[in-house]
């Protein structure tokens, strides 16, 4: 299992497209295509982790999630370390637990000094079962329900207040508890920025957070409730984001914010910016860094609060995609091929929109190789297909490959964010399992469902069982 070779993964026998081997150093993970431990074998197989994929395969079968535990505590330590770096006070990196929400990555986040974003009573019972404290888990969610505040605050976690609702019912449970519940207030700052309509979540047309013209009403009714202790204000502007100007914009409006929070005798000591740095999915995207979006992020905060004259807040912000998505793979073995002359060539995979829904649901574009073949030369476009019954299940349309052949294992990079935990059962399909690979071992993290997992949640009625015929 563990790699024959240290072959850097764009070595000259690899004609498939792998990470640069100059200045890798100076890169974060998510402007990397393919985990920073990816190799080639002496075999010419794809390796992870030290692990060799096409073993990895043999092992757990596919699809197959493949998380490395370098490449995301790397990103990890590249947030932390920035904010060390470019900001005076006191700040909190949250991960966006929505993007992967598992015991695994929750713990390793934890590990790495992280806090955690959670937006359900499950996400947050994993986020406590894998060690965060609960004053480092912060709660959103635009309709929370009664059951999950209540939860929140038996578990003291920090609830970010999304509407009027949210606000008198917290109110409500706070007082009927004998508690004080901090508490942040979810803005929409009116920031657009360029990304998918589905995933933009700053301007004023959203689901998400008052509306700035309301805020003086929330600080005036926050005035007179003394059982819900408002910390901050929390702002996003959207995800996949490579623009950094939003981000500029964003810290002046929150700090405004903040000004008039006093006026009602309201202190607000956090400020949380959000996420939505973008990763590298193909060739033709170019995200900043993490290192230069933190600093973008801590320059504007502290040009506004000094143009303000406020003392600088503790900062937080809420990565997701950017800290978990480049450290995930997920290999499939190829199928079937459908060839129609001068039209396109078909490759049929085992997997498709059910543990991947992003090129189905957002027009998300990925690259792939083959695992097993990596010395191969492109020879070839093709589409890969998924095996549900919807002629949209197509993962990678008009994808280079080298010539497929039946049982190829086939590997999808950046399938760390919003995969598995977008995943569904879609023509009663188990979900994927998945290993976390560090220097030659490799755990499973997940198990692989069975088709008895799923029939275990079915109820039959006793009217609807079948009976035997009479004869």
């Amino acid at each position: 299992m563990v790699s024959t070779s240290s072959e850097p993964a764009s070595t000259a026998d690899s004609r498939q497209y792998l990470p640069p081997t100059d200045s890798t150093a100076d890169l974060s993970p998510n402007q990397l295509l393919l985990p920073l431990t990816a190799t080639v074998t002496a075999d010419h197989h794809l390796s992870v982790g030290g692990c060799d994929v096409v073993d990895l395969v043999e092992r757990f079968g596919t699809p197959l999630y493949i998380l490395d535990d370098h490449t995301l505590r790397t990103a990890c330590r590249q947030y932390r370390q920035g904010f060390e770096r470019y900001y005076p006070g006191q700040a909190l990196v949250l991960y966006a637990s929505k993007a992967w929400s598992c015991l695994a990555v929750c713990a390793i986040v934890t590990d790495e000094g992280l806090g955690i974003d959670v937006v359900s009573a499950g996400e947050l019972l994993t986020a406590t079962e894998a060690g965060a404290a609960p004053a480092n888990i912060y709660f959103h969610g635009n309709n929370k329900s009664f059951e999950e505040l209540t939860l929140a605050v038996e578990v003291g976690c920090r609830v970010v207040v999304d509407n009027w609702l949210e606000l008198k019912t917290l109110g409500e449970i706070a007082s009927r508890e004998g508690k004080t519940v901090p508490i942040l207030l979810r803005v929409t700052p009116g920031i657009e920025c360029h990304t998918h309509e589905y995933i933009r979540t700053g301007h004023l047309d959203s689901k998400f957070g008052f509306d700035p013209d309301q805020i003086e009403s929330v600080f005036e009714f926050l005035a007179g409730q003394p059982q819900l202790h408002c910390l901050g204000v929390h702002a996003h502007i959207g995800s996949q984001i490579f623009e950094l100007n939003p981000h500029t914009d964003l810290g002046g409006v929150m700090a405004q914010w903040m000004v008039t929070a006093q006026r009602y005798g309201l202190t607000l000591s956090e400020l949380d910016v959000g996420g939505g740095l973008g990763i590298r999915y193909t060739e033709g995207d170019d995200p900043p860094s993490i290192d230069t979006w933190v600093k973008t992020v801590c320059d504007s905060v502290v040009a506004a609060c000094q143009a303000e004259g406020i003392p600088l807040p503790r900062l937080l912000c809420e990565p997701g995609r950017s800290l978990v998505g480049p450290a995930c793979v997920t290999a499939y073995r190829v199928g079937s091929q459908k060839v129609i002359p001068g039209l396109r060539t078909y490759a049929a995979i085992d997997g498709g929109m059910s543990d991947n829904p992003r090129p189905i649901t957002y027009q998300s574009v990925y690259r792939a190789l083959v695992a097993n073949r990596m010395a191969a030369p492109l020879a070839e476009t093709v589409t890969l297909a998924g095996k549900h019954c919807e002629s949209g299940d197509i993962l990678i349309k008009d994808a280079p490959l080298p010539e497929l052949k039946s049982g190829d294992v086939v590997t999808i990079a950046g399938t760390g964010a919003y995969n598995y935990s977008m995943a569904s059962n879609y023509n009663r399909v188990p979900r994927p399992a998945a290993v976390l690979v560090a220097e030659g071992d490799a755990s499973l993290i997940l198990r692989r469902e069975t088709v008895a997992d799923l029939l275990r949640q079915d109820c039959l009625p006793e009217a609807l069982r079948p009976r035997a015929k009479s004869t």
